[in-house]
């Protein structure tokens, strides 16, 4: 390890705040042991406890049909093609109902930008969900989907957020940012919306005191100065709301998109910059771990990489999955790979809260019954 990374390190766990040169610095480094054992000690120190968290949720995409173009993605369809869906009504509440019977407390659910439906639309299904399941909480509609309503709607953002707030959303899923800076979002994507106006989305929604989760896909067009760029945003406006609960990064899957020639990024970057953004991110609680794209093996590691959250069961997940990636664990599984790890697992709702143990019992019942979670539909 250079003496430059040590320092670098050392100045960071005694408390000063990472910069972006030095963060910068850590990413083009190669001595992951050293960054990993520091990003864990920060972990450690923001909690303290024996207890890492999980998950049990469901990611519900009520339609692929998106207006926007983006070549990382292999899920959405053209508005005019013949593969575009939009889940039926009652088919959607099954899937929540199905939810609830493993234990399940929240859904997350997110679509493409449907160019016909109006913000009634989003309203009613929020009130239908919470109408028959009242203690769902709806972790629903990234910025770029609620960008677009207010578009589609010709209303002000502020608007549209207490709209679907009244209507039953509780908070707000980080997707759509991919990279938060403009030059890698007008390569990758078209009719999109830019970083400003996807940190105004969050701004506001803080604002009405609403919470939301971070996130990063990285690992194709951008360079390691525009990875730190992204997290720099995030800090800001963190330091400005205190909204994020957590953050979330992965890597690029390639197949099956148009930029499919670009090679994956493996384990080693993935492990690197989640422990650069815990250490960079010191004003947001917690990381958790991108087992959906890594794996199980590496999806554990991380949490020694600064994750202190093993993620959802994601009892169901369909844009990764177009995407050729297809990880899928069992409750068991991620519950043995915590207590691996000499922690205890818990189970939490969206604000880190611990759910109540009966709850928690009913998911590792249902998750022991003959039924495979993976098979729902």
């Amino acid at each position: 390890m250079t003496t430059d990374t040590q320092g670098i390190l050392d100045r960071t766990l005694a408390g000063q705040r990472l910069s972006d040169a030095d963060a910068l610095s850590l990413l083009e480094a190669s001595d992951l042991t050293a960054i990993g054992a520091a990003a864990d000690a920060l972990s450690r120190r923001m909690h303290p406890t024996d207890v890492r968290t999980y998950n049990v949720d469901r990611n519900i995409n009520y339609t692929n049909v998106c207006t926007a173009v983006c070549d990382f993605c292999a899920f959405y369809r053209g508005p005019k093609s013949d593969e575009g869906y939009v889940l039926p009504r009652e088919e959607l509440l099954t899937k929540v109902e199905e939810t609830v019977a493993l234990g399940g407390n929240q859904i997350l659910m997110q679509g493409g930008l449907h160019p016909k439906y109006k913000l009634d639309w989003y309203e009613q299904l929020l009130q239908d969900i919470k109408q028959r399941f009242p203690e769902v909480n709806i972790h629903g509609f990234s910025p770029p989907e609620l960008h677009h309503f207010t578009k589609l709607n010709n209303l002000p953002l502020r608007t549209v957020l207490e709209r679907l707030r009244d209507a039953g959303l509780g908070s707000i899923p980080g997707g759509g940012a991919e990279i938060l800076v403009d030059r890698v979002r007008k390569e990758i994507t078209r009719g999109k919306v830019m970083t400003d106006d996807w940190l105004n989305v969050m701004r506001v929604w803080h604002q009405l005191g609403g919470i939301s989760t971070a996130t990063m896909m990285f690992g194709h067009v951008e360079t390691l100065a525009e990875r730190i760029e992204h997290l720099r945003r995030l800090r800001e406006l963190q330091d400005e709301t205190n909204g994020f609960t957590a953050f979330i990064c992965w890597t690029f899957q390639p197949d099956h998109t148009p930029m499919s020639d670009i090679p994956p990024a493996g384990s080693f970057e993935y492990l690197k910059t989640q422990a650069v953004a815990r250490l960079y991110l010191d004003n947001i609680p917690n990381i958790q771990s991108s087992w959906v794209t890594q794996g199980l093996k590496i999806g554990q590691l991380a949490m020694l990489f600064g994750a202190n959250d093993m993620g959802s069961l994601m009892i169901e997940e369909n844009v990764v999955a177009e995407a050729g990636t297809t990880h899928f664990l069992t409750l068991e599984q991620i519950r043995d790979a915590i207590e691996e790890l000499g922690y205890q697992p818990r189970q939490r709702d969206v604000f880190y809260n611990l759910v109540d143990p009966a709850l928690e019992q009913k998911a590792i019942a249902a998750s022991r019954a003959p039924a495979n979670l993976v098979e729902l539909t």
